[in-house]
Order: C-alpha cells, then structure tokens, then sequence
C-alpha cells in the first residue's frame, strides 16, 4: 500500500488552503512551495519514509508516505533541512496535512499497528548537514488524526498545527517519527504571525510577533493620557484583543478618530477623559480655544466645591418678611421669614439667625450667648424658620437673619433682616409637686417645684394652705401661709394626724398662678421604739430569706455538674482514637472474586449504548488501545465530554478480562476526586471504556509546562484534592499501590481526581490489613519500603506514595530521585536518605512529606489526618509563608551517586548530559563556555544568555552549579 495516486484532488486541496492564509503570517518553511528536490533525510535510508513525487499541472509535488503495518518495532524517522530562525520569533506554528489509514482495515496487520505520529524538534546554531542524531531532538507531541480514512474510501486530509517554543539558538530541524502507523505527509509548513501595528483607543501598539497570549505595551497619542500604560493583547491568531487602561485626551482636547484635538472657542474640558468638550454654562465669558474653564462674568462666582461645568452664580439678597410670634410655652417665639427676590439661581441657601439682648436704659446690646436656644439651630438653617426658647421676660432681643450660597464669601457685605422683640411675663408657673422633707410627731417640713424656670430677675412668693383631714366636717377649715421661699416647716401640730397641704405661686404684682394638687402627709406618733422593733424583725426576716436562696442554688449547682461529669463518662470515644472501631458505610469488592468478569461488570458498571458514544480525537494510547476525546448523549444532561478507553481487535481473553476489571473497580466508587466512571460498552464489536473527560491531563505533565506560574497556596489546595481521594478510598479498604502524579488527572478547575486502578487491589481482613502479591512490576520511586521488600500493601504504603506526590507537586512534576537507578533508589531509602525539600516548598508541607516517609508505617499519618492538615494550612495561609531549607547539593543527581567519590566533570557536554540537560549543549559552546572553569562562574543571567529559558531548567542548572561550587570548595561530595 503507498499513498502515489493523490493527483490532482491533493493540488487542488492545497492551492485553495493556501489562499486562505492571511498575509499577517511570516513563513519560514513551506514544502509544498519548495519546487524542487526537499532535501530531508530520512531513517533508516531504506524500508521506512518514502519521498513521492507527483507532476500536476507542470508542477512538483512532493509527499512522505511510509506504511510498514506488518511489522513490529517500528522507528522510522524523516527530518527536515534546516530552518533559519528570525531573532522576534521564539515561538513558531507547525502545521501538518496528512493522511491515515485505519488500522482496522489491513489484513493480518499486528497489533503494534498506530494510527498517529510523533514530532520532535532540535535546536542548532549551525546546519549541522547530513549529521541526524536521535538524541538531540526533545518531543513536541503525538499527532492524531480528527478522521482516519477507511478501506479503499475517499481520502481523509487531516489538518494539526502544533506550536513549538521556546526557541533560542539561529535555526532548528523538524522531525516525524513513525512507529507503525500507515502514513503520508502531504504538507509541512513553518511559519509565525504577527499583530499589525494598529491604534486603538487612542493608543498606539507596535507590530508583534505573537506568542501563545502576549501583552503588549503601547503609549498614548500626542495629548493623550492614561494612569497606567495602555496595554493589549496580541493573540496566537495574529489579533489584538482586550485593551487595558484606556488612554483619555488631555484636558482641554476631545478624541477626534484616533487623535485628540483642541477644543473650539466658546467651549472647554476641565479634565483628562473621555468626554467631549462642553459648551460654556451660563453667565460665563467665552473662552479660547482649548480652554480648561469658562470664565465667569463680572459680579457672578462660583464656589470652590462647584464643578468647572456650572453656571456662575451672584450671592443672595436679604431674607423678606422677617416676624416674631410668641409660643404659649413660657420663654419661647418663632421667627419666620421668606426667601431673598435674589437667590442667585443656586441650589444650596441655607439661613443663620444671630441673637443680641438689649437693655431698657441707653442703648446697649450684648450677644445672647448660649443661655438661649435655638430649635433645631442657629446656623446651616434650610426652613425658613426657627423656634427661639429660653427667653428671659421684660428683656429686649434684636434677631437677624442671614442668607447663605457658596458664593456668599464673594460679597463685602451680607445682607440681613432684623427685629426687635420682648417677652411679657403674665401668669406665674404652677407648682407641679409637693415633697415631704421631714416629720416629726408635731411638725412637718416641705418643699415644691415650679412646671418652669423663671428669670433670675423675677421673684416669686408663695400661698400655703393646709387642712386636717377630717373625714366627719361639713365645714372645712384651711389655715394659709404666705412665704418668700419655696419650703415650710409647719410646726403645732398633732402626732399621729393626716393633713392636707396645696400650693400657688404669686407674680411680683400679686397675681395668683393656678394651685397645685392636694398632698397628704402624716405626722409621727410618740411610739418609735415598737416602729424600730418592727422594722429590725423585717431586716431580719430578709436576711435569712436570702440564706435560704443561696443554699438552693449552691445545691442546684452542684447537681448539675455531678450530672455533665456522668455524661461525659459515658459518652462515645474520640474517633481519632478509636478509629480501628469504624466501620466504612461501603466496602470495596474485587472484582477478580467473581469467576465471570461480565458478572462483575454487571454489578457495578453501567451498560450504554454505543449510539450515545461519539469518538472525536485520539489524545493517547492506552495499555490495550488508544484513548479518544469523545461526546456522549446523556438524558438530563444533554452532550457530556468524556474520555473513551477502547479494546484493540486481536486481544486476548486475559487482556479482555483485564480491561473489565479496570471498570468494574471505578464503578465501586463515587467521590468527587476520583475519576467518575460514565459507563461500559461491552455487548457489541468494539469494547469501550467511558469515563469523565479531563482537560489539562496527567498532573505530572500539567506541572511541568507551568513551571513556576502556580502559586504555593493552589499546589496545596491540589493536594487536598488527591488527598480526600484517597482517604475515600482507605475508608473503603482499598489501597491504590500506584498513587503518582502520573496517575492524577486534572480538569479545567484544576481539580485533581485520581485515576489508573490497573494495580491497585483489596484489603484483605487480616489484622495487618495486607495483601501480598508474587511477581509483577512495583514502581519503586513512589512505594513504600516495606511494600518493595515483603510486597506487603496498606493504606500506610499509599501514605507513602502520596509523599512522593506531594514532592512532585511542589517542585513541578520533576522526577523523584532525579535519574538515579531502582537500585540506587532502594539503597538510599535503606540508608535513611529522604528526597530534599523542593525549592520555595513551604516549611510546614514538606515536614507533612516526612511523615508520609517514617520507616515505621504505623507511625505514618492517616489520610483523615493528611485531609485535616491540608484544610489547617489552606485556613491560614500564613503558615505557608515559612520556606523549608534547601540543599542544591541533593537537588540534582551528581556524580557520586555512582559510586565514584572523586569523580570530576572533564567536559560541559559530560556535565550536562549528567543533568539531563544536554540539549544546551551547542548553546554553551556557541557562548564560549567550553570549561568546567567557566561553568563554575556562571551568574543567573549568564544562564539565560546562553538560551535557556525554561523555568524548571534554568533552575536544574543553576542547582548543578551550585553543587559543584560546594562540592569544589568543601572536597567533599554527597554519597547515598
């Protein structure tokens, strides 16, 4: 099978692809614009990519097709000629036109067959010519067609851009690796795009070349301004979106277009924005061109406060109409008034009233001072009125009321309003009560109160007049008293006898007021010892009352605390300390019990149709098939984005079972952080696996291509995610045995589920809860020591395992104990070495990774306290400030961890491949760093001179740096 006869249907395809471009793209490689021979090298020379040519129309075609389906291990490679890189562009877009075959549709082909190819680039400074090593190409990603051409059916032109980047050194080579799939590579083509240098909101941005969402800053128009600098996103697409911090013309110009010009005559603006220029208010001047303020005609103002947009105003007149009526309560009037004729068109007049009192002699008027009140006051007035009280009689005041406007302060003089009144005093007050002051058995002593104050001027004298109450009188007889004061002592009176007293005040003049109600009072008899004997026994009778009060609430008391310490007695134990004594609510089943796997299946796995199913995408390869990106119809919940595992033809009936078990153990489960099983597929041809679809992936990967832009609060609030996974499942008995960032999936939340239950399996009801396994692989970076000894598992070894996890978090998906051997692993963990703290790890999470690492597996925390620790450090922020201390000497794999105590790098290349970093190999030499010597005095910025921008690899080298430094100055290196 080759892929020669695409003829005129690929030109075809391709011409009009091509006149769809936009012109904001800078290409660097176009195949099929080449005309001529490629030039790519191809391996192995022979049996692998197979260059096609093809004359349509007098032109040259040339493709790459390779289709080896029939045999195993597969590894052919096609790499490109060597592409110039322009300096502005760090990033570049690769974009594929290819065709596959479906696998399905070859007779006898193996099950090695693909339906997807790899892409890797390699970064040079040089065309290193014929020169193709392997090894200096990092991979960019696996290619999956959208649709996969069938049988002997019409071709299906697949269409992938990748975009590959950061790109540092002056050129680069492309590469396609094939490892079994049926191929042809019809168009590569090279290029970067740029956003046009445009204006926009009166900001002014560059051409730029885009990479990924880029900001980009700009600068304002002549004569305009902004707080902050204009900024605008250039998109991947080549298009300028989201501008920020909006540039707003000057004062005195308005946005014409994209310019800022003068405002006309007759017009302004007070301030930067992005209004229009205003035409002047009232009672101003005309202004000049661009002017900031209109300028008020003569005898108008305006008020500090008023904005440069209002009307000029001219102060208040006086206020009209003043008057002054006396209240029927005793000292008070109310003044009353009408506005100014001139308000001077303004919205803020207030009044204020002065007080003056004034004597009957020569005229001489002093302020009132603050004896006289003003209801509700004397200033800031808006009514136009007032109530004046504490007023004295007989006295002269003068009022005068003010108006007020913002512009008042502008008049010399402020016209007012003024009247001159006096209070007559006429009744004199009533006498509101009468007081007993003392009694004896001949005598009694009084005193009164007036219903209100009187003017110290005004003198008053009083009318007494009592009776005895005799109840048996037709006649009764009044004796009267008239005093200067207000209190008596009535003396020559009866013991033991009710009299009945009333009072009215006289005016100066001898005018009555009005009498007050009648008092009855009693004089004393002449047996006071009994009265005091009597009252000794009530004092004594309260007493013991009060005893007795205290003595039952004491033993009331006392009761109830007896009662609480019995309850707290009896009451359950803390379940963190009995927690062997709970029970889970739902216990986990293996599904390998079952003789049948349907059986299982059956159970705990729910049966869809495969009509609900639409696969989209390949997005992986799984251990029995290819993974899709995939749509499912679900009722109530309309099209649901999932994951789709599927079973390749030609598998086995072990395999078969395998693939079942993995589902009926996700089925068992239903918790938010672990992945949710949407259904099965296993009644028809094709058997499938559906699960929740994840955006971002794998953790590990995720990690690692955000490298540094997530902050240590958020890792932390991921690993509470995982987690309470695992504590789901450890209260199920269930233990995971492969818990690794590789097995943690995340979604567009950034919410972490775990995933991959290929080798987890069940608690046993033994009283170490463990299971023992002969033979098979164990991951021996993230298992437990006593797990790769005895292959005993519990949930104490996912303890463990989750340590690693959180290691891997915190410093980015790096590979724990870098790339030292199991062997080496094994042998460090035996020997009490605990991976280092990573760089900028909180203090407090990596001492929780150290308890996750204890030899001693009972001394580990459970998940329920990882959970509860997690959640106290989320709380409170603070507690993650705290940095743990970092060893750069452990950060990296140095050479004496082979054995070698006085090993020294001869050579950087020897150096950085220990790093696994050779990559920067031919950036170092460009840089002329070609000694350990210079290594050793390389800075940060060094580092990123040579062309390393990554995050995660400059910090690897500048670790490796820093090694060496110790190690050089100490003659002593770390040995495991």
């Amino acid at each position: 099978m080759d892929f020669r006869c695409f003829g005129l249907f690929l030109f075809l395809f391709i011409q009009q692809v091509s006149l769809s471009r936009q012109s904001k793209e800078q290409v660097l490689l176009d195949m099929n614009a080449a005309g001529g021979e490629l030039g790519w090298l191809t391996s192995p020379y022979e049996d692998g990519w197979e260059i096609v040519q093809t004359v349509v129309n007098g032109s040259l075609l040339y493709t790459y097709s390779v289709c080896n389906v029939d045999a195993n291990d597969q590894d052919n490679w096609v790499r490109t000629t060597f592409i110039q890189r322009r300096p502005e562009a760090t990033r570049v877009s690769v974009e594929l036109q290819f065709v596959v075959r479906d696998c399905n549709s070859f007779d006898g082909a193996s099950l090695a067959c693909k339906e997807t190819l790899n892409l890797f680039v390699s970064e040079a400074d040089a065309d290193v010519g014929t020169n193709f090593r392997k090894g200096t190409f990092r991979k960019v990603a696996t290619i999956a067609p959208d649709e996969i051409t069938r049988g002997r059916g019409a071709l299906k032109v697949n269409t992938e851009t990748r975009t590959v980047g950061p790109l540092s050194q002056k050129g680069f080579y492309l590469a396609f690796q094939d490892m079994g799939a049926c191929v042809a590579l019809i168009s590569v083509r090279v290029f970067y795009k740029t956003c046009p240098t445009t204006v926009q909101s009166l900001a002014a941005f560059p051409e730029t070349v885009t990479d990924a969402l880029r900001l980009v800053e700009g600068s304002c128009v002549a004569h305009a301004v902004s707080p902050s600098a204009p900024s605008i996103y250039c998109t991947a697409d080549g298009e300028w979106l989201v501008p920020q911090g909006q540039c707003q013309c000057e004062a005195g110009y308005e946005a014409v277009g994209e310019a800022c010009e003068e405002c006309t005559p007759g017009s302004f603006k007070s301030t930067a924005s992005s209004e229009f220029c205003q035409i002047c208010p009232k009672n101003t001047k005309i202004s000049t061109a661009g002017a900031l303020v209109c300028p008020c005609r003569d005898g108008f103002y305006r008020s500090p406060a008023d904005p440069a947009t209002s009307a000029c105003s001219a102060p208040p007149g006086a206020p009209q109409d003043l008057s002054a009526n006396t209240l029927p309560s005793e000292g008070r009037l109310q003044l009353s008034w009408s506005p100014p004729l001139v308000t001077g068109g303004r919205a803020d007049l207030t009044y204020s009233v002065m007080c003056e009192r004034c004597s009957d002699g020569p005229k001489t008027c002093v302020p009132c001072g603050e004896k006289v009140r003003f209801e509700p006051g004397p200033t800031a007035l808006r009514d136009t009125s007032v109530v004046v009280a504490d007023l004295d009689s007989h006295l002269n005041y003068t009022f005068s009321v003010v108006a007020h406007s913002g512009v008042s302060r502008f008049r010399s003089q402020r016209p007012s309003a003024s009247i001159t009144t006096a209070l007559r005093y006429t009744d004199p007050p009533k006498v509101t009560s009468i007081h007993l002051d003392e009694n004896t058995p001949t005598s009694l002593s009084l005193s009164w109160a007036l219903s209100r104050k009187t003017p110290a001027h005004i003198t008053h004298s009083y009318e007494l007049m009592y009776r005895r109450k005799d109840e048996d009188r037709d006649v009764t007889m009044y004796t009267v008293l008239v005093l200067d004061k207000s209190s008596a002592t009535i003396s020559d009176l009866s013991p033991a006898t009710t009299y009945v007293f009333r009072v009215q005040a006289l005016s100066p003049e001898g005018t009555p007021g009005s009498y007050s109600t009648e008092y009855e009072f009693q004089t004393l008899t002449h047996a006071v010892p009994q009265i005091q004997n009597n009252s000794t026994v009530v004092m004594a009778a309260v007493v013991v009352g009060a005893l007795v009060l205290l003595i039952v609430v004491a033993v009331l008391l006392l009761h109830k605390r007896i009662l609480s310490s019995t309850g707290r007695r009896r009451g359950a134990e803390d379940p963190y300390f009995n927690s062997d004594q709970l029970k889970p609510l739902k216990t986990y089943v293996d599904p390998h019990m079952y003789e049948d796997p349907n059986i299982a299946i059956l159970k705990f796995a729910t049966e869809i149709h495969p009509s609900v199913v639409t696969k989209q995408k390949v997005i992986g390869a799984g251990e029995f098939g290819e993974v899709f990106r995939g749509v499912m119809k679900s009722p109530g919940r309309g099209d649901v984005a999932v994951a789709v595992k599927t079973l390749k033809a030609g598998y086995t009936e072990k395999q078969r079972q395998d693939f079942l078990s993995e589902a009926s153990i996700m089925g068992q489960f239903s918790h938010q952080n672990i992945i949710r099983l949407e259904g099965v597929v296993t009644k028809f041809k094709h058997m499938m696996i559906v699960t929740e679809y994840m955006e971002n992936g794998a953790l590990d990967i995720y990690l690692r291509d955000h490298d540094g832009e997530i902050l240590a609060f958020q890792l932390v609030g991921m690993l509470r995610g995982i987690a309470a996974g695992m504590k789901y499942l450890s209260d199920m008995n269930y233990v995971h045995r492969d818990l690794a960032a590789r097995n943690v999936l995340v979604n567009g939340n950034l919410e972490c589920k775990v995933s991959d239950f290929g080798l987890s399996r069940v608690l046993e009801d033994d009283p170490e809860g463990t299971y023992t396994t002969s033979g098979g692989k164990i991951p021996i970076r993230w298992t437990a020591p006593e797990a790769i000894a005895y292959r005993k598992f519990t949930s104490a070894s996912d303890v463990w395992s989750f340590g690693i996890v959180m290691w891997e978090v915190m410093a980015f998906g790096e590979r724990p104990y870098w790339d030292m051997s199991n062997h080496e692993v094994m042998k460090a963990i035996n020997e009490a070495f605990r991976l280092p703290a990573p760089m900028d790890c909180p203090s407090a999470v990596y001492q929780l990774m150290l308890q996750c690492w204890l030899h001693d597996r009972s001394k580990r925390p459970r998940f329920t306290d990882i959970v509860n620790i997690l959640d106290k450090l989320l709380q409170s922020p603070e507690s993650l400030k705290p940095i743990a201390d970092f060893d750069p000497r452990v950060s990296i794999r140095l050479p004496s961890t082979s054995g070698c105590d006085s090993a020294t790098f001869r050579s950087v290349p020897e150096w950085l491949e220990s790093i696994k970093m050779n990559q920067y190999s031919d950036s170092f030499a460009c840089a002329g760093i070609t000694t350990m010597e210079q290594v050793l005095a390389m800075r940060h910025e060094d580092i990123r001179n040579v062309g390393v921008r990554l995050p995660g690899h400059m910090k690897r080298i500048a670790y490796s740096i820093l090694g060496l430094k110790d190690q050089t100055s100490s003659l002593s290196v770390f040995a495991v």
